[in-house]
């Protein structure tokens, strides 16, 4: 199956669209998200990317992410991978955006206009073995000393906006 992604400008305006992996070889930005899961305790779901995925194999990053397909609203497309990672879906609210770009040494590149989704769920858990190696849920504290002892073990995405998640909630007192 063909996997498109939305390409965007700055100002995340789409200016058409592309194979996954063609935008990804070519390092041209495109659309994404990044959804966090607390449960009822203020605990975030971390999961252990599968071993086989084609970039940041068995690092730890948030919930789920990825790329709202053509025609595909950004939170539906959230609301879809939540259920295809992870098993389960609940409400997530919309909470911030930034772009970022990373180089992988497989001459991948992510270039992204990630829009972050913030959800509570309680609920049991059906991780797909494709997608999720391992998860766990973690506070927001030890998360963040993990990030400064162990930086290698999460993804790239996942260190730019987890500072910018804690800033958020502390903002507007969320989770």
């Amino acid at each position: 199956m063909v996997t498109e992604v939305i390409l965007v400008n700055e100002l995340d305006e789409p200016t058409g669209s592309m194979e996954k992996m063609e935008a990804h070889r070519k390092a041209l930005l495109h659309r994404a998200f990044s959804v966090f899961i607390f449960n009822s305790k203020g605990e975030m779901l971390l999961q252990q990317r599968a071993s086989d995925k084609y970039h940041s194999p068995e690092l730890w990053t948030n919930a789920c992410c990825s790329h709202p397909q053509p025609g595909e609203s950004t939170s539906a497309a959230a609301h879809r991978r939540l259920k295809e990672e992870l098993g389960f879906d609940t409400e997530i609210d919309f909470a911030f955006s930034f772009m970022y770009k990373t180089d992988f040494d497989n001459g991948l590149t992510e270039h992204e206009f990630d829009h972050v989704f913030i959800g509570t769920y309680d609920g049991p858990i059906f991780p797909n073995k494709n997608e999720v190696k391992e998860y766990c849920f973690m506070s927001v504290d030890a998360i963040s000393q993990s990030l400064d002892l162990h930086q290698h073990k999460y993804t790239s995405w996942f260190k730019i906006a987890f500072p910018k998640l804690e800033s958020h909630m502390l903002l507007h007192k969320a989770v």
